[in-house]
């Protein structure tokens, strides 16, 4: 295998750590922050929601740039600016300003995700078969630098802006030296390796394919967003488990999550992408119903990890369909399953918590459990008609669909 294939792949492992120590070191310090600002739980959620929007439209101009000049110009500037605007929430002593703040980190980081995620699209293309779930698996890795790079700041004494500006500084300087392993941009003729159906270079129009792996992005993202609000306190409110004990709910859902990851991409090649999305749903169902309807708090952490365990592999098949469905607008169509999904996400905790209004807790999760029914029963989007070319999707990835 070609040296320079296998070290773009090592390069793009380094900005998904990047864009996961990145997001998670924001996360870390979000207490601090909002402290520091004096502003209320409800402020900083409505805040939150403005670091969403920017993510959303930096997710879009993203996918439009790799399309049009290469991922390879895009995911280092990118992650330069979300490195370098990584620094203004920790500068922010106003509302308004931490508001604009986390508006314009939002973008950097929806810019750096679409990137991303398209150069993963195209080494995944390169090496024929799937490589998708590993690099979605190693951004887990960055959340857990981002925590150990707080707690050394707040050991060392180091103030907000301190610690924001030198995990900043240090992400860009890793993107720059990362930079020169990147694939440089490949050139597609409008008539090969397209799917039946799929739009010339240029054309408005999006297929209606695209648009089902979003909304199918959408209810999985969506079910990963409540299980990352919810998983703890329903353990400590509903099973009534110490803090302590409630804090492994998250745990295990995300140790699960990680480990299905480093394992989807074997599975999807020997079995196919449509099994991995079809059976790591209904999975999922499984779990979350038996979270549910657990009385017991082992039973209900046995149902945490079967959940993340089935809907690991899920998100990484949409987001590969959708990059190798059109070589063309690659980065456009990753980037409007990611920006929905992405809405997903930070919808799921609302709309739990809106309908704990009308009922349990508890029950409230099996609003996942039918959504990850529906993406089972839809998984068959994933299948494509046969392409032929460079440009064709991994065909291990499809050979049992």
């Amino acid at each position: 295998m070609d040296r320079g294939l296998r070290v773009a792949r090592a390069v793009t492992f380094v900005y998904f750590i990047l864009n996961g120590t990145l997001l998670g070191m924001w996360v870390v310090m979000i207490p601090a922050v909002e402290e520091r600002v004096g502003i209320s739980h409800a402020t900083l959620g409505g805040f939150l929601v403005l670091l969403g929007v920017g993510a959303f439209a930096g997710m879009q101009l993203g996918g439009r740039l790799c399309d049009r000049i290469g991922s390879r110009l895009v995911v280092p500037g990118a992650a330069v600016l979300c490195g370098a605007t990584l620094v203004l929430p920790g500068l922010a002593d106003r509302p308004w300003a931490l508001g604009a703040a986390l508006l314009v980190f939002g973008f950097g980081n929806g810019t750096l995700d679409a990137g991303m995620n398209a150069h993963a699209v195209q080494v995944e293309r390169a090496y024929g078969r799937p490589v998708m779930s590993a690099f979605h698996a190693t951004f887990s890795v960055g959340g857990v630098l981002a925590a150990l790079a707080g707690a050394a700041a707040f050991g060392l004494g180091w103030g907000v802006p301190a610690a924001l500006t030198g995990v900043g500084v240090l992400g860009a300087a890793v993107a720059l030296a990362a930079a020169r392993g990147l694939l440089p941009a490949v050139s597609h003729e409008p008539a090969d390796g397209h799917e039946a159906g799929a739009p010339a270079r240029g054309s408005r129009a999006v297929p209606t394919r695209i648009w089902l792996l979003a909304v199918l992005a959408f209810l999985v993202m969506l079910c990963e967003g409540a299980a990352n609000d919810w998983s703890a306190l329903h353990l400590k409110t509903v099973l009534g488990a110490p803090e302590s004990t409630a804090a492994f709910a998250y745990g295990t859902f995300a140790a699960a999550m990680t480990v299905g990851r480093l394992l989807a991409d074997g599975v999807s090649a020997r079995f196919g992408s449509t099994n991995v999305l079809r059976y790591g749903s209904a999975l999922a169902a499984g779990g979350i119903t038996l979270v549910a309807l657990a009385p017991w708090i082992p039973a209900a952490l046995a149902g945490w990890a079967l959940f993340g365990l089935g809907l690991s592999g899920c998100v990484p098949q949409l987001f590969s369909a959708a990059g190798h469905a059109d070589p063309t607008a690659a980065g456009a169509n990753v980037s409007r399953v990611a920006g929905l999904g992405y809405i997903g996400m930070l919808a799921g905790p609302a709309v739990i918590g809106w309908l704990t209004h009308l009922m349990d807790l508890n029950h409230t999760f099996l609003l996942p459990a039918l959504f990850c029914v529906v993406a089972a029963a839809a998984a068959g989007v994933l299948r494509t008609p046969a392409v032929t070319g460079a440009d064709a999707r991994p065909r291990s990835a499809e050979a049992a669909s």
